[in-house]
């Protein structure tokens, strides 16, 4: 049997999963843990790989290998290839001035028209007006500039050649300077971003266009953001929304609308198929739910029996889950908060329960900002840490007015990236139809009166 490889350099680690080319079952995996930080020498990145794909027997055997990486970081190589500075990962926050500036200069109606994204910090033209700004001699040096994973897959083909770097439509449309619509750099706004300066950047490939081979003579494929490769490893198509419940909360539909939504809430990034993937993101996640388990003195499984307990809307108590601040809606100075407290109402299983309803009212705002740009959505799929909580999975389908899928837990933004990598190596007119283990669906009666009871309380918490 034919064997491929994919990969997943997250934020925290790379994982490397060796599976069978037709059939996805994983015949091995490994990982290997990156340093802590929001900027990093892109070499650690090497080193963790080399560390997982020799852990998971090499790579030696592998027809294929694609990589699916965190996205938006700055990656700046110089003429001769060599890393300028250290790279910035999405979740380095110095950029934030230089986002603003950015939307000041051109407006959020103009970008979100012309790539379906408004800055924010974590988008690598920010990142890349920040250099200009701050670090002018590191702006010069840049001759080309490109994303975790285009960095990656250019080291596995053993090329040095900057001309040889090559991207996927999901990586290349969260930069700031490519449209998901139109399928094309916006080289002008690169330009903008950097001051005058126009880097090279990677060619961009269709979704089983190979990257390249590496020396062994497996095929790259093109890789992909990491959204796109959990969707791909999914299998998730057209009308499919995923929700991700880990540190943050990430809410993706695969289908055919680019949207241009000027707020920035919805980004309008594409997924690994050739489809569209808008995406809305919150800063708050399943720690909201550890967070409350903290203060009440209960450990997970007694968290959920307390909310599983107390009645739907739990008589009339509200929590909104804004712990960091939020950025779905763009509020990153408010602060969480319990509403509607009485003698009645305040114990430990209403609180548990506002805490399950407050963070699942969170993510069906972000549901509903990205129906409101026309994209359809008639199948939920839960994942992340949070999906593992009992009260999660039971009480998300009466807030979300849809039955909830939840497939078995899987490293699947490798797992995207191994069938891409197999869809490289075939050029078939489809990725192959994988199957990974037994999803679950969880269905309840509607509880229209919880989100009432939740957007009431959001004007109070905020003080509107």
């Amino acid at each position: 049997m034919a064997l491929v490889a994919g990969i997943d350099s997250s934020t925290q680690s790379c994982k490397v999963v060796i599976c069978d080319a037709d059939t996805g079952a994983v015949v091995r995996s490994a990982s290997s843990p990156h340093p802590d930080g929001t900027e990093i020498d892109p070499q650690q990145w090497w080193t963790a790989l080399q560390s997982a794909a020799a852990a998971a027997g090499g790579l030696d055997d592998v027809a294929a290998v694609s990589v699916g990486a965190q996205q938006h970081g700055m990656v700046c190589l110089d003429s001769a290839g060599a890393v300028v500075r250290d790279a910035l990962l999405w979740n380095d926050t110095r950029s934030s001035a230089a986002a603003d500036a950015l939307v000041a200069e051109l407006g959020a109606l103009q970008w979100a028209k012309r790539i379906g994204v408004v800055p924010v910090a974590a988008i690598t033209a920010a990142k890349l007006r920040w250099l200009a700004d701050h670090e002018p001699a590191h702006a010069d040096a840049t001759a080309a500039v490109c994303l975790p994973h285009d960095w990656l897959t250019w080291r596995l083909s053993g090329s040095d050649d900057i001309a040889d770097l090559r991207t996927d439509r999901s990586d290349a449309s969260g930069t700031g300077y490519y449209s998901s619509a139109s399928d094309s750099y916006q080289l002008d706004l690169l330009e903008m971003a950097m001051r005058g300066r126009r880097p090279e950047v990677p060619t961009v490939l269709g979704p089983s266009q190979a990257a390249g081979s590496m020396p062994t003579g497996a095929v790259l494929g093109p890789g992909a953001g990491d959204n796109a490769g959990a969707a791909l490893g999914l299998g998730a198509g057209p009308g499919d929304c995923v929700v991700s419940l880990g540190t943050s909360g990430v809410v993706s539909a695969v289908g055919d609308v680019a949207p241009h939504d000027p707020d920035g809430i919805v980004a309008g990034f594409a997924d690994a198929t050739g489809r569209q993937l808008p995406l809305v993101c919150t800063l708050n996640g399943a720690p909201v739910l550890a967070a409350v388990a903290t203060m009440l003195g209960v450990d997970f499984d007694e968290l959920d029996r307390l909310a599983m307990s107390a009645q739907a809307g739990a008589e009339g108590l509200t929590l909104i889950p804004y712990f960091e601040g939020e950025r779905s809606p763009n509020l990153p100075e408010a602060a969480g908060a319990l509403q509607g407290v009485t003698t009645r109402n305040l114990n430990a299983a209403n609180i548990a329960r506002a805490a399950v309803e407050g963070l699942l009212s969170s993510m069906a705002y972000c549901i509903d900002r990205i129906t409101a740009h026309g994209v359809e959505v008639n199948r939920i799929i839960l994942v992340g840490g949070g999906a593992r909580s009992e009260a999660v999975r039971h009480i998300a389908p009466a807030l979300w007015g849809a039955p909830v899928h939840v497939p078995t837990p899987a490293e699947y933004v490798a797992l995207g990236a191994a069938r891409q990598a197999a869809w490289a190596l075939t050029q078939s007119a489809s990725p192959a139809a994988w199957s990974f283990g037994i999803t679950t669906t969880y269905t309840a009666d509607p509880t229209p009166h919880v989100l009432e009871q939740y957007r009431a309380a959001e004007p109070l918490t905020l003080g509107r």
